[in-house]
């Protein structure tokens, strides 16, 4: 008899219940390329039919991680087959003009690989995270190589906070969401302080030519 999932992932006990590792492959994979999804709380889930042993906690972690991967390449190749044309086509709507756009891209080139690993974390980043990378022109292999990075992390924390903690990982996950505004904040701080480096660097070379 599968355990009750606590708060938010009760809605999930069904789909779980009824489809097993499909559901946490499926899920997490469609969320990764930018369709909105639960992947997250799904991958809770799992973590928690794992700890009662109604799933394997390895293949939970596998499917998750195979899934992730596969999910964000997909959105890099969206962002890099339509998204530059897109921004050209439309970015000067939003003040994103040719020039700002390549030196984004110079940007995300880069520092790409630590906003690639820390985005999986962050909701609303982890969903758009391929397609930026894509539209930016970071290369695929640095993409792969920092995607896969940050999907092993969020993968194996979650799939083992919810293996051990069980019902009670309702509490851990509101304590961590409480805390998110702040290491989100400390994420804008640093992007910013990147963001100046850069434009005083590139400042400097201007005057010096």
């Amino acid at each position: 008899m599968p355990p009750p999932l606590p708060g938010p992932l009760e809605h999930l006990a069904p789909l779980l219940g009824h489809y097993g590792y499909w559901a946490v492959g499926g899920v997490v994979f469609v969320e990764d390329f930018g369709i909105p999804a639960p992947g997250e709380t799904i991958l809770i889930a799992a973590g928690v039919y794992a700890g009662a042993g109604e799933l394997n906690v390895v293949a939970v972690g596998l499917i998750a991680f195979t899934a992730a991967v596969v999910g964000d390449n997909i959105g890099y190749l969206i962002g890099r087959l339509g998204g530059r044309a897109f921004v050209h086509r439309w970015g000067k709507y939003v003040f994103l003009t040719p020039e700002r756009f390549a030196s984004a891209e110079r940007f995300f080139t880069r520092h790409g690989g630590k906003i690639v690993t820390v985005a999986r974390f962050v909701e609303g980043l982890r969903q758009a995270n391929g397609i930026i990378a894509g539209t930016s022109g970071m290369h695929w292999l640095r993409f792969l190589a920092f995607n896969a990075l940050g999907a092993a992390l969020w993968v194996g924390m979650w799939v083992t906070l919810a293996y051990f903690a069980g019902t009670h990982i309702g509490a851990v996950y509101d304590t961590i969401s409480r805390y998110e505004a702040y290491v989100l904040t400390g994420l804008g701080v640093l992007v910013a302080a990147l963001v100046v480096r850069h434009l005083l660097r590139r400042r400097r070379r201007s005057r010096e030519s």
